[in-house]
């Protein structure tokens, strides 16, 4: 029933296209160029700050998704699992305001402080980040890999495979990934359908 209202809110909100493949941006096995973006707390924060990380969560989400609301607490939970072993949770909004006035930087900062996120919510002022990530929807994740060349793309898609209902959920593609890098080992599935709502520019 959950399942039905939420593609139900999908539908009415005209995010009927919420599956898609990354389609231009990085693939997996490219090198992600840092960026420089002011966090919630008006800071602003790069990969290089994190000189102990073996590598990077990248989430890019919003405040006014559903798609994103139903992950939020997922994320919160997957930053604090995995953050002290090294792969923490970079959350990027990479909405226009002018567009969707939900996901302004002042209405990121009440979102963060009301889910108490434990994790950078980063807004992407001037969209120029997505574009180069390839991301298309709210929410889509880039999990990434520091090595001698730079942070390697190793994952690019869905959190998992049941965003509407956190206990119906069977693969748990994110975090499945992170521990075969953890074990270093092969991650066996690479790329996934990011579900979400389309990226407002």
């Amino acid at each position: 029933m959950r399942t039905i209202k939420m593609l139900a809110l999908a539908l009415v909100l005209g995010l009927a296209s919420a599956f898609s493949i990354n389609s231009g941006g990085y693939q997996v096995g490219d090198v992600a160029t840092d960026f420089a973006l002011k966090n919630v707390n008006d800071k602003v924060v790069s990969l290089k700050d994190y000189k102990d990380a073996k590598g990077f969560v990248v989430i890019f989400t919003c405040n006014h998704c559903p798609f994103a609301k139903a992950y939020e607490d997922r994320i919160i939970a997957i930053d604090k699992k995995y953050k002290d072993l090294g792969y923490p949770v970079i959350a990027i909004n990479p909405n226009n305001p002018d567009v969707q006035k939900d996901d302004s930087f002042e209405l990121m900062k009440k979102r963060a402080k009301e889910k108490g996120f434990t994790f950078p919510y980063l807004f992407d002022e001037g969209q120029k980040i997505y574009p180069q990530y390839g991301a298309t929807k709210t929410p889509h994740v880039y999990l990434l890999q520091k090595t001698s060349k730079g942070n390697v793309v190793k994952y690019i898609g869905a959190i998992d495979d049941n965003y509407a209902d956190e206990s119906a959920v069977k693969t748990k593609y994110l975090e499945n990934a992170i521990n075969s890098l953890l074990k270093d080992e092969e991650i066996a599935v690479k790329t996934t359908k990011a579900i979400g709502c389309s990226i407002k520019a």
